[in-house]
């Protein structure tokens, strides 16, 4: 099943990831039509929760933003951001970078990752990826990057895997906040723990423990 969409989401709620419902959230979450899987998130710092999702299409992923996504936060008592990406313009992109998600092998498993997302209006097809890649293939400790295209928007962004916490958070607090004032632009960045969701990631197929 290829993977036409991403889809972003992070919970305003802060509990310790072993105290998450996560199997039963898990049991639901697979029932939705057209899921792949999930990657967990849990923030670094915040404890809020979130994933990456992948869906079979657009439709799939807008149904499960406007329907299924809004009632689990509900059940939180809590205010929750989505974001549904374009999956198939950044694939080229994505596999130089080593995306799993797109059928690379991951290198190692990742104890962090990094969620980026610029404000601005840009076609993927216009985004100078092909300069910006080879730069990131030298960032400290990045395992793998899937670019991020946002849905209408264009928003320009990244969900990446990291070798520790401590290279994550020099990416998003040092080198990403350079990349966005070169661009001028007003930037969302968040780091997770992946240390505390491998298992719950694995139930849901994450592509970063195949």
């Amino acid at each position: 099943m290829s993977i036409k969409a991403f889809v972003y989401t992070e919970v305003q709620i802060s509990v310790p990831f072993e105290k998450a419902p996560w199997r039963a959230v898990n049991a639901n979450i697979k029932k939705q039509p057209g899921f792949i899987n999930k990657t967990w998130l849990s923030g670094a710092k915040t404890n809020s929760l979130g994933g990456i999702y992948a869906f079979d299409s657009i439709e799939n992923a807008q149904k499960f933003v406007t329907g299924y996504f809004p009632e689990e936060a509900a059940g939180f008592g809590a205010a929750h951001n989505t974001r549904i990406f374009d999956a198939y313009v950044v694939k080229e992109a994505s596999i130089d970078l080593n995306s799993p998600y797109f059928g690379v092998a991951p290198s190692r498993k990742p104890s962090a990752f990094v969620y980026t997302e610029v404000q601005v209006s840009v076609p993927f097809e216009n985004a100078p990826w092909k300069d910006r890649n080879p730069v990131l293939k030298q960032q400290q400790g990045l395992i793998a990057k899937t670019w991020l295209s946002g849905l209408h928007s264009n928003t320009i962004g990244g969900f990446d895997a990291f070798d520790t916490l401590d290279n994550a958070k020099a990416f998003a607090l040092e080198a990403f906040p350079k990349t966005a004032k070169k661009m001028n632009a007003a930037f969302y960045t968040r780091v997770f723990d992946a240390s505390l969701t491998e298992e719950a990631s694995r139930e849901m197929y994450s592509p970063f423990y195949v």
